[in-house]
């Protein structure tokens, strides 16, 4: 019986995916959502503010004539919506396969990454500030290059990391546009002396291998005493693919643990650890999986924003966090980072993302212009790389203030699919 309903579950969610793929490739008018979950009467506001910001003679928002990230975003709000409504399979991950062979085809780097930090922590102690901030550096990088395993850009082809990410990091390093590193050491180590108690928080992107880095870099900052607790945001529902969800963070932890590598397996008991004490805390909230820009966080999410104020520092991990950080508008290129934030400012903050979307603020004057004429495609080639802060007692504006961007303003204007 419970296969026979399995199977008729299986072929409403299929004819209801087909129907969002016609929708989606004959330009349709965007419905609204029906089945009702914590965020359906959310995402239908929004869908009426789309078409309050329409002039009376367009109609409906549509696919084609919509701002990209709001219609990307429902894309996705869709495919889960066609699985709610499909029960007993509304729970399942149609990316789980996607984001766990990933992690297997990653395990020569897993173990080279896992290999190195346990070897370092025999000597953590000892080392000097100039060697703990190379070390530092290291990591960030390491996280950086990490968001480069991406499987919404590659249409599920394999975006695994198969060679020794360690040995390559001086050959990456020119190709990292905004290089703030030197302000998030500054940052970090000025709060752990002033401080007995540093929080830093990760919001995450990608599971797999970019999650294996980012908790290798989480491990470093608790074992070296730049943190003494990290705080982790993924997301509630299966989203863009390859974005992490609690049990891709639990899962893999548990994949390392049990792992025939000493050193592997070593990182996953420490992760396990630091779980049950707390030191690890994993957050979800369904203001990830909104289509809002987090200039909107405050209004929309206040307990999240609150929960964010509560960090010493903030990392922001990918293109998808970046592109709502920035409202995901055709900024020019040498806009500051702190102006694009349109006054989202929880707590000090960095980016850390490898392009892949057509937007890119922060940049010096020329720069922008100098890289299109060397590669046309450099914004969505991922072959490129940016680590960029908004530290808010450093980077406020020349007079200190906050400055407030308006949507229409000339460089700030949506960009559409």
């Amino acid at each position: 019986m419970e296969n026979l309903e399995g199977t008729e579950a299986g072929k409403k969610a299929i004819s209801l995916l087909s129907k969002l793929r016609n929708e989606l490739q004959t330009d349709k008018p965007i419905v609204p959502l029906v089945e009702k979950f914590v965020d359906t009467d959310i995402w239908n506001q929004y869908l009426e503010y789309q078409q309050s910001l329409m002039k009376e003679s367009d109609g409906k928002p549509r696919w084609f004539h919509s701002p990209w990230l709001f219609v990307e975003c429902y894309m996705y709000r869709r495919i889960h919506e066609a699985l709610t409504q499909s029960p007993p399979i509304d729970d399942f991950d149609v990316f789980k396969e996607l984001k766990e062979q990933n992690f297997f085809e990653s395990q020569e780097s897993i173990i080279s990454l896992c290999t190195y930090l346990q070897e370092l922590m025999r000597t953590i102690e000892e080392l000097d500030e100039d060697q703990l901030k190379n070390e530092f550096f290291k990591f960030l990088q390491i996280s950086l290059w990490g968001n480069k395993c991406d499987l919404s850009l590659s249409g599920g082809e394999t975006s695994s990391q198969k060679n020794d990410l360690i040995s390559s990091l001086e050959d990456l390093k020119p190709f990292i546009l905004v290089n703030d590193m030197e302000r998030l050491w500054s940052l970090l180590s000025k709060k752990t002396r002033e401080k007995a108690s540093v929080r830093v928080d990760i919001v995450l992107d990608n599971s797999g291998f970019e999650l294996t880095t980012d908790l290798v870099l989480a491990d470093f900052l608790l074992s070296s005493k730049l943190a003494t607790e990290i705080h982790f945001y993924g997301k509630r529902i299966p989203w863009f693919v390859s974005d992490t969800t609690i049990h891709d963070f639990n899962w893999l932890i548990e994949q390392v643990k049990h792992s025939n590598h000493k050193w592997v397996a070593k990182c996953g008991v420490d992760w396990e650890n630091c779980v049950k004490m707390s030191r690890w805390v994993y957050h979800d909230h369904i203001f990830w999986t909104l289509p809002h820009e987090y200039c909107a966080m405050s209004q929309v999410a206040p307990d999240l924003y609150a929960e964010l104020q509560k960090a010493d520092l903030i990392l922001f991990k990918g293109d998808l966090n970046y592109r709502k950080l920035t409202g995901d508008r055709k900024w020019a290129f040498t806009i500051p980072f702190h102006q694009a934030l349109s006054d989202f400012h929880p707590a000090p903050l960095c980016s850390i993302r490898t392009l892949k979307a057509e937007i890119q603020v922060g940049l010096q004057p020329g720069q922008g212009e100098e890289l299109a004429a060397l590669e046309p495609s450099w914004l969505t080639s991922g072959n490129l790389f940016y680590l960029q802060t908004f530290v808010l007692h450093l980077t406020c504006g020349m007079d200190g203030r906050k400055h407030k961007i308006e949507e229409d303003e000339a460089d700030g204007i949506w960009r559409n699919g």
